[in-house]
């Protein structure tokens, strides 16, 4: 089959991945745009994730302000000063803020959560469990799932992404990390409630 350059430009318009690459998924997909895709996603989170260890020493602040009432500082690394001011990079920044001050994390990710916390979490749950008579063989089980929920909901990187919930923060951070060929690190964010300490 052949891949004509309209094919092309339409993938790298729809996905930000570069001409050869986009050209490369339509043959291996027989001219497929939605395999296509799939295939530069799984690749790019895959370039996203070997790119992690790069030094991510640029980026931006960015502030979100909600009805004056709930304001979050987000820091977000990339590598260059290039990346950090595209269009791309910046729209990642201000969902980041909005995701913060809409879901409210307490954390990044969840290697930031105290352990203490975590121990509290898991007695509560292993409390509760006890308490609805499940046998201890299964409950060390299901602790895990609700670890991982507890983390879903405390870790801003774990958080189902508030404008896509089929996909987490942690997702839209590899695939803008994709697009723009860059480790990108979101650093820290702080979250203010008025009235609360």
């Amino acid at each position: 089959m052949t891949i004509t350059a309209e094919q092309v430009k339409q993938l790298r318009e729809m996905t930000g991945a570069g001409m050869m690459e986009c050209k490369k998924a339509l043959s291996e997909t027989a001219g497929d745009m939605t395999k296509a895709i799939e295939a530069l996603r799984k690749s790019g989170i895959a370039k996203a994730e070997k790119r992690a260890d790069r030094a991510a020493s640029q980026g931006r602040i960015e502030s979100y302000l909600h009805d004056g009432r709930i304001g979050v500082l987000i820091e977000v690394n990339c590598e260059t000063d290039f990346v950090a001011r595209t269009d791309d990079f910046i729209r990642l920044c201000r969902d980041l803020a909005m995701q913060a001050a809409a879901a409210g994390a307490d954390y990044v990710r969840r290697e930031e959560v105290p352990a203490e916390r975590v121990e509290k979490e898991k007695e509560i749950f292993a409390a509760q469990l006890a308490n609805e008579g499940k046998p201890a063989n299964i409950i060390d089980k299901i602790l895990v799932g609700k670890l991982d929920k507890f983390y879903s909901e405390v870790c801003l990187m774990e958080q189902a992404f508030i404008k896509d919930d089929k996909k987490s923060v942690g997702d839209l951070v590899k695939e803008t990390s994709s697009k723009t060929g860059e480790n990108i690190v979101v650093r820290r964010f702080a979250r203010f409630r008025l009235g609360q300490d």
